[in-house]
């Protein structure tokens, strides 16, 4: 049987999947204002999950990343559902959001907006829908 020698492959995807996930964070949390935000994100994630499962096996990935991307769905609808129905609290339209500055330390002022936790949801539907497609295809035999 020949095994294929995938030394550059392994070294190249721990920096690459770094670097995946720092731009992924980045658009997560540019969204609200600029282009990006959970679905973006999300893909991006998942991408650099994937590169992972590619360069290492999934019983590696497994046991550094333990986690059921099935379960990343309903988590991710609750959170953007909610975001939806907060907005019913405060007796403004559906999916209505808002935004205020806030100075924290070590960061100065910065912008937050309900906008970021609807993202949020987008961001983890989008990682478990498609680490779930990818991973039952990968498995299907």
């Amino acid at each position: 049987m020949y095994k294929t020698n995938d030394l550059i492959l392994r070294t190249t995807t721990s920096l690459i999947a770094f670097i995946l996930l720092g731009f992924a964070v980045y658009l997560l949390l540019a969204g609200h204002n600029s282009p990006g935000g959970g679905f973006v994100g999300g893909l991006m994630t998942s991408a650099a999950i994937l590169l992972m499962y590619i360069a290492y096996g999934i019983e590696a990935v497994k046991k550094v990343l333990p986690i059921n991307f099935l379960i990343l769905i309903p988590i991710g609808l609750a959170i953007a559902l909610g975001t939806g129905i907060g907005s019913f609290i405060f007796g403004v339209p559906f999916l209505s959001q808002t935004f205020d500055y806030f100075t924290i330390p070590l960061f100065g002022e910065i912008e937050l907006a309900t906008a970021m936790i609807f993202d949020l949801g987008v961001y983890f539907t989008v990682i478990g829908v498609m680490m779930t497609i990818i991973l039952t295809i990968a498995n299907d035999q």
